[in-house]
């Protein structure tokens, strides 16, 4: 059976990261942008990020440009930005597409695993995936609900 733990992405250097490198944790992936209405939900991100990360709790960021053009720049850009705005800490990998022809490997797999009232596509930047501590992808959120709504769930993942 397939996890995310069977996926490699590129970090925001280019690197080859394998996502084994998480087995074990309890992870909430998300696709973000540095120019959305969503975007301050980077700081609830790093809230609960800074919570739980002693406890085996980690962000995996993913930045897009799909919706809107909202991620430009380029990955150090990005990451300029988050670190120097929001005081993010958390990974942040390559700007990819979770969406089309060119979408990335682990969103098709997140969004076949979770496609729920959704659907398949993922509708706008800040959609969340929380995974399991053995790399299964229990929930998913949609962009409207907070980072710090979420805490309970991942608390539950946490103690198992």
């Amino acid at each position: 059976m397939t996890t995310i733990y069977d996926f490699t992405v590129k970090d925001n250097k280019g690197n080859d990261i394998n996502l084994d490198k998480y087995k074990g944790k309890v992870l909430l992936i998300v696709n973000t942008a540095t120019e959305c209405g969503f975007t301050p939900q980077y700081q609830g991100l790093e809230e609960l990020y800074k919570k739980y990360k002693d406890q085996g709790f980690e962000i995996l960021d993913f930045p897009s440009n799909q919706f809107g053009g909202q991620a430009p720049g380029t990955d150090a850009e990005i990451q300029n930005f988050c670190t120097a705005r929001f005081g993010t800490t958390f990974d942040r990998f390559a700007r990819i597409d979770v969406n089309g022809e060119k979408e990335d490997p682990l969103y098709t797999y997140l969004k076949k695993s979770q496609g729920g009232l959704l659907g398949d596509k993922i509708k706008w930047n800040f959609t969340k995936f929380l995974i399991d501590r053995d790399g299964n992808v229990v929930e998913r959120y949609s962009s409207q609900k907070k980072p710090g709504n979420i805490a309970k769930e991942i608390e539950k993942l946490l103690e198992k």
